[in-house]
């Protein structure tokens, strides 16, 4: 072997690398040092671009000492730096979540380990050779070995840290050669196992320091507030390379202007700031600290900042917060895990649009740059170590734990070395609120070393670990975690927490309401946990965006994403790796437009509708809502705008954070129809990454009517045929054959729907009707949708026992009793259905259901349609635009609105149910003169497709989908919620169709425009 295997040696993590320090950019002069990014640097030169590469299927492949000038490398490609190379047809993409890639075997991985030869030169001018040389990447996944100039430098890993070498004595005048041998696994990958696809590569910057023989070598600066913040104490810890030396410090306000000035002679800087301004992520108000040696400016934003737990309840700045977050990942459909800052900017600004105010680094520290534009834009970020040894848990036997390496004292150095590579680096951005020592690991001795070490480092922020209950047999110190912190917490759960003891740590969410596919559903559900509990200080949701590879586009046009286990890799997880709330190429999900809404500025709640009284609330934590936004209000009446009207007046508006206040509204008395009345938060002016405009969210409120008939409906029975003629019926032992003026029905008696429906001589049915109670399972149904398949929803059969019919007057009306059941299933549900037929072809049903107790609760009930193709514009009042379901519908609001079947599709990259509208007075569907119209006094839920349920559940990506022949329609009493069991609580009771006896009532009537 040509190289040392330094990377299955757990006492040599790192060789020759610098000491560990907080991340900056030196500077040639201040006025760039404050005004232009890195790039512009004079001290900084970028290596990054296309350099020579040759991928080896394991390291024992490689035969010759490729750092060597007579090294013939005519046979390598150029590969992008940064990138990974399995994005550039090398190795193969592979998603896990839990198990190792590899044999359990610490510290030894398999001998065919995929590695990568990177090679490229720079150039340095005579000049550039007297000063000192660091050379920087920021990411390299898994480990790798740097040799210049056909000499050894160094050996690093820990793939999402930084890793630098002082390269002085190894580069000359003109140019060098870098070869850089990187390793698919090593080591630390036992330490590694996220949920995530796994990559490899030089996928974060490359570059090359240019520093002065004395410098300062590392700083921490930290903030501590005074006289009720009317002081601020500034102090800054400076660590020297060389000699110390006298230093000289600025310090500028957000708008460049001088404040502060003065010199140390000491390692330390520190003063103090008359009347603050304080940063949080609302108003992310940052000074510029200068600090100038002889040869070199560093420049550092500061937030002047102090977050702190006070019995049991997180502060900052002397205020109580709640955290609005989600887990981010690096992850791109077509760069993997390069990210540039682009890529970056377009994530943040997607949160801030949707009223997210922090993140989790989940589950590793990300870019250095990604933290400044945190620090800028205004979150708070939970910053964690890149630790998870999820793998542990999965081998076999008894001994299986997460808790295996973190326990193990052998692993102690390498556990440690990840949290001080993480608070080292990235101890100087205000953003940084919470240390997480990592992840799924289990707790042990090693991570109990790590938040000794990092308390004795930091003690200006709090500390995390979610695994702290994951400890078996071991007795745990928690003292130096300051949150109690979980995932997937029940309701129940933190109730408990709550309600059976005085806790003593702040109770934090850090996974929560799990994103995958059509979820989560029950968001609202924990905001109101997370509002009534001051020491619950939020949660953050699993997860920000759908992972997955994108492999270009099917022949039918649609993107084609693929997931574990489309690309022959083992062990995988499938589409576990599909759970954001953004999809790969960041379109919104339906999911973050309901946890958008959940977190909007303002809650408005009705006090006296008839006196137009209502209660507005400020959510926000620091900022007052006259300085924010503006109201605009809107009335409808079934569905039409009867009266509009902007709140502007400052004095109306002047609610400060957390408190509320009633305003009034002066509308016209309605009298008649669906009234609501709607608020939406308009933003008034461009922030950070929002711009002015930008609605924040919104409120509807139900304005009660003495008749709230919806008046729509009878507008839209004008065009039911009128006829005064009788209805002529026949039957036989199977059928029943209603003929009216302009229509003819066909009854089946042995199953209690109509087989056909022809309206004008067109037929409205191109299959018989079905009473229905399977839907596509969701992801979030993965549990419970085992049970309903066993009880063989997804393949009911019914059956009719007793069919009578009554010819009256005006009207005919078939009774049937008959039962829901599957074959080798007894009875689902019995049904007493009354279908009434009256001579303008209108059919009033009224299903009666008695559901078998013995069975599990129902996905939905109601009946299916196979409606003509053409028949594709749709009417509907009720909660839209957007899908919505009875736990999932608070980015939807009722109106009256218009759309095609194919646009109510939500088109999951795993196809599932879909596009549903609850909360319905009535649908329309209709075509090129002919509709079907729905609509009940009770409200109900409707879906409208191109696709089956059964096409839906079988196939495996939308691009597989086969459109139906037939528009499928599909009326429901009700679908049972949809939740966020995927990964989290079973569904709540509330959610669930399990109701013993209730009634569909519910009438179809064809229409003729």
């Amino acid at each position: 072997m040509v190289i040392e295997k330094y990377y299955e040696n757990l006492s040599c993590l790192h060789v020759n690398t610098m000491p560990n320090r907080a991340y900056y950019i030196p500077y040639g002069n201040a006025e760039d040092a404050v005004m232009k990014d890195r790039i512009h640097s004079d001290r900084f030169v970028l290596l990054n671009g296309n350099w020579d590469f040759k991928y080896y299927e394991s390291v024992y492949d490689i035969k010759e000492e490729f750092w060597r000038d007579g090294f013939n490398n005519s046979d390598f490609i150029k590969i992008p730096v940064p990138s990974v190379w399995q994005n550039h047809g090398f190795d193969h993409h592979q998603y896990t979540n839990l198990k190792y890639p590899f044999p359990y075997d610490p510290p030894y991985v398999p001998h065919n380990n995929p590695c990568g030869i990177y090679q490229t030169e720079f150039e340095l001018k005579e000049n550039e050779t007297l000063q000192k040389k660091h050379l920087n990447f920021e990411g390299v996944d898994s480990c790798f070995y740097v040799y210049i100039n056909e000499t050894f430098v160094g050996y690093s890993q820990v793939s999402h840290s930084t890793s630098e070498f002082d390269i002085t004595d190894y580069v000359k005048e003109g140019k060098n050669k870098l070869s850089v041998l990187v390793l698919k696994w090593c080591d630390g990958s036992y330490c590694e196992d996220q949920d995530k696809f796994r990559m490899s590569g030089i996928f974060r910057d490359v570059y090359i320091l240019s520093r002065p023989e004395n410098h300062v070598r590392d700083f921490f600066v930290t903030t501590k507030l005074l006289n009720d913040a009317g002081k601020a104490e500034i102090y800054a810890k400076l660590d020297f390379a060389g000699e110390t030396k006298t230093v000289k410090y600025s310090f500028l306000d957000s708008s460049n202007h001088l404040l502060k000035k003065g010199e140390s002679t000491q390692n330390e800087i520190c003063f103090e700031l008359d009347n603050p301004s304080l940063w949080n992520a609302e108003q992310p108000y940052l000074y510029t600290l200068i600090i100038e040696s002889e040869q070199e400016i560093i420049a550092t934003k500061v937030g002047v900042r102090e977050i702190a737990v006070k019995n049991g309840v997180v502060y900052l700045n002397g205020t109580k917060i709640k955290f609005r977050g989600v887990n981010r990942h690096d992850s791109d459909p077509v760069t993997g895990y390069a990210i540039s800052v682009e890529q970056m900017e377009k994530d943040l600004r997607l949160m801030k649009e949707h009223n997210i105010n922090a993140i989790r680094t989940s589950h590793y520290p990300n870019a250095p740059v990604f933290l400044e534009l945190c620090d800028r834009y205004g979150f708070y970020v939970i910053d964690e170590a890149d630790l998870e040894t999820h793998g542990a848990g999965e081998i076999y036997g008894e001994q299986a734990d997460m808790f295996l390496l973190v326990s193990d004292p052998a692993f102690e150095k390498s556990v440690v070395d990840r949290v001080q590579l993480l608070v080292s680096r990235d101890k100087n951005r205000p953003c940084v609120v919470i240390w997480s020592m990592g992840n799924e690991s289990g707790y042990g001795c090693n991570v109990e070393k790590a938040l000794e070490w990092v308390k004795s480092a930091d003690r200006t922020r709090l500390t995390h670990y979610e695994s702290m209950s994951m400890h078996r047999d071991y007795k745990p110190d928690l003292s130096n975690l300051d949150l109690y912190s979980r995932m997937y917490a029940s309701g129940q759960d933190i109730v408990n927490y709550f309600e059976n003891k005085e806790p003593d740590k702040p109770f934090i969410q850090c996974e929560y309401v799990h994103a995958m596919g059509n979820g989560p559903g029950d968001i609202e559900d924990y905001f109101q946990l997370i509002d009534k509990y001051d020491g619950f200080c939020g949660g953050f949701v699993w997860e920000w965006c759908d992972h997955a590879i994108f492999m270009g586009q099917h022949e039918n046009g649609k993107d084609k994403y693929f997931y574990g286990g489309d690309l022959g890799d083992f062990p995988n997880d499938g589409n576990f790796c599909m759970d954001g709330l953004v999809y790969p190429n960041r379109k919104p999900h339906t999911g973050l437009l309901e946890y958008k809404n959940v977190l909007r500025p303002i809650r408005i709640t009705a006090k006296d509708t008839g006196n137009k009284v209502f209660v507005m609330r400020n959510m926000l934590d620091f900022s007052n809502v006259k300085d924010l936004l503006f109201i605009r209000c809107q009335v409808t009446q079934d569905g039409e705008v009867v009266f509009e009207q902007e709140i502007t007046d400052k004095n109306v508006l002047d609610l400060k954070p957390h408190e509320q206040k009633e305003i009034a509204v002066d509308f016209p008395t309605m009298e008649s129809g669906r009234c609501f009345i709607k608020f939406e938060f308009i933003q008034k002016a461009d922030l950070g990454l929002t711009k002015k405009g930008h609605i924040m969210g919104f409120e509807q409120i139900e304005i009660a009517t003495q008749d709230s008939e919806n008046k729509r409906t009878l507008e839209l029975l004008k065009h039911a045929h009128k006829s005064n003629k009788e209805i002529n019926v026949d039957q036989d032992d199977r059928w029943i054959y209603v003929k009216g003026e302009n229509f003819k029905y066909t009854y089946n008696k042995l199953t209690g729907v109509f087989d056909t429906l022809s309206f004008h001589n067109k037929d409205i049915l191109q299959k018989p009707m079905e009473y229905n109670i399977w839907r596509a399972p969701t992801d979030n149904d993965g549990g419970i949708s085992n049970q309903w398949r066993g009880c063989g929803y997804d393949r009911t059969i019914a059956r009719a026992y007793e069919t009578t019919v009554n010819q009256e007057e005006n009207a005919v009306a078939i009774q049937t009793k008959l039962s829901v059941s599957a074959v080798y299933i007894q009875r689902i549900m019995d049904i007493e259905v009354v279908w009434t037929i009256e001579k303008d072809g209108q059919i009033h049903a009224e299903i009666s259901v008695t559901k078998n107790e013995t069975t599990p609760f129902l996905p939905r009930f109601g009946i299916r349609l196979f409606l003509p193709k053409e028949m594709c514009d749709v009417e509907y009042f009720g909660l839209g635009p957007n899908e919505s379901y009875q736990d999932k519908c608070r980015s939807s609001y009722y109106g009256k609105f218009t759309s095609t079947v194919k646009d109510l599709h939500e088109d999951y990259l795993k196809p599932q149910e879909n596009g549903s509208h609850c909360g319905c007075d009535y649908i329309m569907i209709h075509a090129e003169g002919t509709g079907l119209l729905a609509y009940s006094n009770q409200q109900f839920s409707f879906n409208a497709s191109n696709y089956s349920q059964e096409e839906l559940s079988k196939k495996a990506h939308n691009f597989e989908l086969s459109e139906s022949d037939s528009t499928i329609f599909c009326l429901d009493y009700k679908q049972s919620g949809i939740g966020s069991n995927s990964c989290g609580p079973e569904l709540l009771e509330q959610y669930r169709l399990k109701e013993k006896k209730y009634v569909f009532d519910i009438k179809i009537c064809p229409l003729r425009f």
